[in-house]
């Protein structure tokens, strides 16, 4: 049985950030993937005390880079979520087992993968324009939940 959705977290680089992701994988049986390079050791002790006690329930695969990802999955069940682009997540028909993909804290998502997948990309859409972004764990559970309300229609 394949999960029911999977979280890719591309470069991470801020430890509070995936751990509260990896918390919030392990609530809904998701799975996390972490695109190297890390900004961090998995070993930080930030890390772990964002995730608490729940890394054990929580699925976390590794991968090299983007590219290696990228070939591994079916084009079909990837979604880009990032600032650059202004097509709403609400949008989006979520299914089981999609991969939600993030990009960096810092920079986002390369613009070569938004300009390569412009049709699989979607954002949040705030409505300050003084705000340049959300945090990446508020983001991850805006997108999860909204994947998870589609499945109880």
């Amino acid at each position: 049985m394949s999960p029911p959705f999977n979280i890719v977290l591309v470069e991470p680089e801020i430890p509070p950030n995936t751990g509260s992701i990896a918390r919030l994988c392990g609530a809904t049986d998701s799975v996390l993937h972490l695109v190297k390079p890390l900004g961090f050791s998995t070993d930080d002790r930030y890390l772990k005390r964002a995730g608490l006690d729940y890394w054990k329930h929580v699925t976390i695969i590794y991968w090299e880079n983007l590219e290696e990802f990228l070939r591994a999955q079916d084009e079909n069940s990837i979604y880009f979520l990032s600032k650059k682009v202004s097509r709403s997540y609400t949008e989006c028909c979520f299914k089981p087992g999609d991969y939600l993909i993030f990009g960096k804290e810092t920079k986002g998502l390369p613009e070569e993968i938004i300009t390569l997948y412009e049709d699989r990309c979607y954002t949040i859409p705030m409505s300050n324009p003084n705000i340049r972004s959300l945090n990446l764990a508020m983001a991850a559970g805006i997108v999860l939940y909204e994947a998870i309300r589609q499945q109880k229609r």
